[in-house]
């Protein structure tokens, strides 16, 4: 639904490009009335070539970084009562006639963060950029399950709501990163729109992007947020979902199936869900993945957006010795014809690289069947749990 009480400002963070800034902004201004420049402690005299033109102007004495120029916009967002700001780049890369979309967007899905899918089919794209945002692709989905394009792209649209309800601890090139992983934490909408993008060849090109220092901080910025995925303690949100992954995991276990399950769907997590998450938990807790199985169960419950809860819970079904025994004799007989009945130090020590290759062959016949028959039960045994759990609660309010 189309939110008529929208408003937007399109903010430009500027850092030494003055050389494109006045054709960014006229671009903009062809487009839209409400402009915002913001000037990172620029030493190249840029504003003065846009002196002239009706766009309100914020400065830092000194360079803070884009992330910090972003949030600057954010506070002069907020007190103009401006609803959303659209952020585009200074350096002639982005297409303003492709603002309308983000307007569309925005209007249509107010609690959303909106980001410009970069056409990588246009001339001169850098290898590193492409590399980047497929890194960077990879790692939003690790740590909140959600898919995006393009999560390197400069062009977005942010609802102000989310810069005074969450915090954040970067300040440069790697905000960009940090915003959208606690915006999905906050439970907002991730969602792309197509757009143009310009690269001028090499020789042409301008980018305060430190190859070095900014690869280190955004990779140690991936580094907390993963290790902090990973843990049942609830994110800060802004909006409900109906995604189950902060319940208390202390309330949860295979010793307790029924409690957890019940536990599990007050929490609004569907059957299917619960059922897609048990069926991931078990097929990986089968395979012999020694010494990570917690590790590899987090991150691909994460990847797939599956409840982390759920998944960990239900690879306990498989610990040692029985599920590993199992694999062991399908193995075997799978390799030899017969069961291994004898169990013996010659057996089970002189011959264990035989049977962790029986293991590793009979896991992966087994680990699909336990985890189907497991997502199965789970499925079920929670569907009708569900309608019990509404049958009761139309007992308790027939209205």
């Amino acid at each position: 639904m189309r939110n008529p009480k929208v408003q937007i400002l399109v903010v430009v963070p500027v850092y030494n490009h003055g050389a494109t800034l006045r054709q960014v902004v006229e671009g903009v201004l062809a487009v839209h009335p409400d402009v915002l420049v913001v000037d990172d402690g620029s030493t190249d005299q840029g504003l003065a070539r846009i002196a002239d033109l009706p766009v309100k102007i914020r400065t830092h004495r000194t360079n803070q970084g884009k992330g910090a120029a972003i949030r600057t916009a954010a506070q002069e967002a907020a007190a103009l009562g401006v609803t959303h700001i659209v952020t585009i780049d200074a350096d002639g890369q982005h297409d303003p006639a492709d603002l309308p979309r983000f307007f569309d967007a925005v209007r249509n899905h107010p609690l959303a963060v909106i980001v410009g899918a970069r056409d990588f089919a246009a001339a001169n794209v850098p290898r590193a950029s492409r590399f980047g945002r497929w890194f960077s692709n990879f790692w939003l989905r690790v740590q909140t399950g959600r898919k995006l394009l393009d999560t390197q792209s400069g062009f977005r649209a942010y609802p102000v709501a989310l810069f005074e309800h969450l915090k954040f601890t970067e300040t440069r090139y790697a905000f960009e990163v940090e915003v959208l992983v606690r915006s999905a934490w906050a439970g907002l909408d991730l969602l792309d729109v197509p757009i143009r993008v310009h690269y001028p060849p090499a020789a042409q090109r301008v980018s305060h992007f430190r190859a070095i220092m900014d690869n280190v901080r955004i990779s140690w910025l991936n580094t907390r947020l993963t290790l902090r995925s990973m843990l049942p303690w609830p994110h800060r949100r802004i909006i409900q979902r109906t995604q189950g992954s902060a319940v208390d995991s202390a309330a949860i276990s295979v010793i307790r199936p029924i409690q957890s399950l019940k536990i599990l769907l007050r929490d609004t997590v569907t059957p299917g869900g619960l059922a897609r998450a048990a069926f991931l938990g078990v097929f990986l807790g089968t395979l012999p993945l020694v010494g990570i199985h917690t590790m590899v169960i987090l991150l691909t419950a994460g990847y797939l957006g599956q409840n982390r809860v759920v998944a960990l819970t239900a690879s306990q079904l498989c610990m040692p010795p029985l599920v590993p025994a199992l694999c062991i004799e399908v193995g075997h007989y799978l390799r030899h014809g017969s069961w291994l009945t004898e169990f013996t130090v010659q057996t089970l020590g002189q011959q264990a690289p035989a049977r962790l290759w029986e293991w590793v062959l009979g896991s992966l016949v087994l680990a699909p069947v336990l985890a189907s028959l497991v997502a199965g039960a789970t499925f079920m045994t929670a569907h009708f749990l569900r309608l019990s759990i509404r049958r009761n609660a139309k007992e308790r309010d027939p209205s």
